[in-house]
């Protein structure tokens, strides 16, 4: 920026009313459509230099007024090369300056406030800079920004129009080409940076029409995306008139305000976030490994009054879990939910009622994981699911089997170990995750079966089951066979 400000200086010394400056900023104010700048010129500040980022076609209303003083305004204003695109004294007699400027390319350009002389001017006093956005151009390659319509004609002569247009990650648009007059049978094509045709439409879906309209289209990577504006046929096509092109955003554009469009998340992430009657849902997304214990915070920030509410949803956005008031106050939170399978999940962060909901403000989502929850089971040992059965056999060469599970605080269990074949009189035992026995059974099945019945889990964490055959005094102690081996949750 400091090199374009010396090619700007540079032009002024090359004018013969123009003093040399030797105060040069070394920084710029930029300044947005609307903004009204307010500054003085006199012998210590003979000019000042601010900016704007313009895009192609674009069309910039200037407004430079003296409001005191005996100031004489000048305005000029350069592309991001140096190169002079305005250079204004007076309109129309008054000194002050009223001009439009149609932008040539897409870019940065330099507006320079001074007086007539400049530093060898006599004139002082203070001055209002207003820059206003007017519209675009209809010509072809302008760029367009949301909201923007524009005018052209499809001919023989020429049978498309393009303009381009920036476009983000998760925005979501409705594009359309609406016949103004002729013929013509509208039809657009968008296309992105890399060439390839993203979304098109001849006729309208739904619609009895031939307009051509493009709703909700995910952008899906930050990029630079042309709108070919054509015919049905393209060249070969025979219809023709004018029309009238638009591109708007849609309702809940922008990266995790849709279901569409979520935000990507990772363990050990804090994001902050508002929720109000316009935007009363976020989305966010990630990925996890089947069995990955995660928690879930959703805690109010420190404006508005806001009813945190999480859900987690799985592939297809059907709730797995949700939670209300789970952390203090009304913080929501879920706390060490074990994933089921591999794949993708979604958490939305909403309000309690969601859409018919009244609570407004600010949030903090956090996203932790305390790792799988088997990471600590010793290799070779089988990790069992509720409702899962196994088989295996005891005998001289295999007193035991060792088999792992998960358990939340307040599950009902019911392990049952049943001979298949042999003589085998089993014994199961329930361990902690250290492996110390909590309970054990010999016959509570039938015969010679074991089972544990109705136990009531006390914590949220691994277990383990030891199925084994039995070894004492009062019985044969070298029975062997077959088994099968139950874990089951108890509803009732």
């Amino acid at each position: 920026m400091n090199r374009l400000i010396l090619i700007i200086y540079c032009f002024f010394l090359t004018v013969p009313i123009l003093a040399q400056e030797t105060d040069l900023p070394d920084e710029t104010t930029g300044i947005e459509p609307g903004t009204v700048i307010s500054g003085r010129i006199d012998d210590r500040n003979p000019r000042d230099i601010y900016y704007i980022d313009g895009l192609r076609g674009e069309v910039i209303r200037f407004e430079l007024n003296a409001t005191g003083g005996t100031l004489d305004p000048v305005l000029s204003v350069f592309d991001n090369t140096g190169t002079m695109v305005l250079y204004r004294d007076d309109t129309n007699g008054n000194l002050n300056i009223e001009q439009n400027l149609p932008l040539t390319a897409s870019g940065r350009y330099f507006v320079v406030v001074g007086r007539f002389g400049y530093g060898l001017g006599a004139t002082a006093g203070d001055y209002e800079l207003r820059m206003e956005r007017t519209g675009v151009l209809s010509e072809q390659g302008s760029t367009l920004r949301y909201g923007d319509s524009v005018i052209d004609t499809i001919s023989d002569t020429n049978p498309q129009v393009y303009y381009t247009f920036q476009a983000n990650q998760g925005d979501l648009l409705t594009i359309s080409m609406v016949r103004a007059s002729g013929t013509l049978d509208p039809y657009i094509q968008i296309v992105s940076s890399d060439r390839f045709v993203i979304a098109d439409n001849d006729d309208q879906i739904g619609a009895d029409t031939q307009n051509a309209r493009i709703d909700t289209l995910l952008i899906e990577q930050t990029g630079t995306y042309v709108v070919v504006a054509t015919r049905y046929g393209g060249v070969a096509g025979d219809s023709a008139g004018t029309f009238a092109l638009t591109i708007d955003e849609a309702e809940n554009s922008g990266i995790g305000n849709s279901s569409l469009a979520p935000l990507p998340i990772t363990y050990g992430e804090t994001i902050e976030a508002n929720l109000n009657n316009q935007q009363y849902e976020r989305f966010y997304t990630f990925n996890a490994r089947r069995d990955d214990l995660i928690s879930i915070g959703m805690r109010r920030g420190q404006s508005g009054r806001l009813d945190s509410y999480i859900i987690l949803a799985n592939a297809g956005f059907l709730p797995i879990l949700e939670d209300d008031d789970g952390g203090t106050g009304q913080n929501a939170l879920i706390s060490d939910y074990r994933i089921p399978a591999d794949g993708t999940y979604y958490i939305i962060a909403t309000r309690y009622s969601g859409k018919d909901g009244t609570s407004e403000g600010d949030f903090v989502l956090t996203f932790e994981t305390s790792g799988n929850a088997f990471d600590s089971v010793p290799e070779g040992v089988t990790t069992l699911n509720y409702g899962t059965s196994v088989t295996g056999n005891i005998n001289v060469d295999n007193l035991e089997d060792l088999y792992a599970f998960y358990a939340t605080q307040g599950d009902t269990i019911t392990i049952s170990m049943n001979r298949s074949d042999g003589n085998l009189d089993t014994v199961v035992e329930l361990l902690d995750n250290l492996q110390q026995r909590i309970l054990r059974d010999d016959d509570g099945g039938n015969g010679q079966n074991s089972r544990v019945e109705r136990y009531n889990i006390p914590y949220t964490g691994l277990y383990y089951i030891r199925a084994q055959r039995y070894d004492g005094a009062n019985g044969d102690p070298n029975t062997s066979g077959s088994y099968v081996l139950v874990l089951a949750e108890r509803f009732d």
